[in-house]
């Protein structure tokens, strides 16, 4: 079975690579491959990638995600978000192939507190949620067999991400203020990979189990407990850090480009049920990857 995979070297990509490897020949791509394809602002390109390699499953792990740079290049964020992504769904129609794609809770409005069900109404507040929007609209509208993950908050050991910013910030400074009025759950690119790949198997045996999917860790937090999360298993591990004070403040203390949601909650009951799967609360995964960034550092 061969499985192609895009965007191999982003957070989720890297963990893909991995966890996709028992299910059969992953061939791995990215926008700078020069063998096949992975360019995303080429959709004639990422779609003959396909037609040459002729898939049982693509995952799609490439996307434009600099929200607040999609609000001033928005054909640049459509282009790779919708329209390359329309491309590749309509060869997977024509392979009839798996075609197994990651969205965002940006696709939905954001607001109120009730965790979002994937039959909500989406309401994008940014172009990077109208793009992702119409990424997935494309892939329902030209393709049978699909897995749409729409996540939050993710995060890796690899790149950058919050933790590894509070971690610099907190280095630098004694006070830092944090936006406490977001809520949300941090993902781990690794729980993402590792439940693709359960959800693969399922999905090979199960057509049935095509649709939208909530995918995100249990439980709730705010970007500022999660700072404190991540100070307290710094200090716990002997790390020094300057900072003694962290202050909650809200959203529009940090106005950016972006409109952010304030309610990125997502029900994840459609995805454990489907897939017979438990989901771990969020600083389960955090604190593995604090703990695998100290002990890099330590060397």
């Amino acid at each position: 079975m061969n499985i192609l995979l895009f965007g191999k070297n982003g957070q989720v990509g890297w963990e893909l690579q991995r966890s996709l490897a028992p299910l059969g020949n992953v061939i791995s791509v990215d926008h700078d491959s020069s063998e096949y394809c992975g360019d995303f602002s080429n959709p004639e390109g990422v779609a003959e990638t396909v037609r040459k390699i002729k898939p049982d499953i693509i995952v799609n792990a490439a996307a434009h995600t600099a929200v607040d740079k999609a609000e001033s290049e928005q054909e640049f964020a459509q282009l790779l978000n919708a329209t390359s992504v329309e491309a590749i769904a309509r060869e997977a129609e024509v392979l009839g192939a798996w075609l197994i794609h990651y969205s965002t809770d940006y696709v939905l409005p954001g607001t109120g507190v009730k965790p979002w069900i994937e039959t909500d109404e989406p309401s994008p507040l940014n172009i990077y949620g109208e793009t992702k929007l119409a990424g997935e609209r494309a892939i329902q509208k030209k393709c049978t067999k699909y897995l749409i993950f729409r996540t939050s908050w993710v995060y890796a050991s690899k790149g950058n991400n919050f933790a590894k910013t509070m971690l610099r910030l907190g280095a630098e400074r004694e006070e830092l203020s944090i936006i406490d009025d977001q809520h949300g759950a941090p993902t781990g690119a690794e729980l993402l990979a590792d439940c693709t790949a359960h959800a693969i198997q399922k999905a090979l045996s199960n057509p049935n189990v095509a649709g939208i999917y909530h995918l995100v860790a249990s439980g709730t937090t705010t970007w500022f407990e999660f700072a404190n999360l991540v100070f307290a298993e710094a200090q716990a591990a002997g790390i020094e850090l300057k900072v003694k004070k962290t202050l909650p403040v809200t959203t529009s203390s940090y106005p950016t480009p972006a409109v952010r949601p304030l309610n990125s909650r997502l029900d994840t009951t459609k995805f454990r049920q489907t897939f017979g799967l438990q989901l771990p609360n969020w600083d389960v995964g955090v604190k593995r990857m604090l703990h695998e960034l100290f002990y890099a550092s330590a060397k």
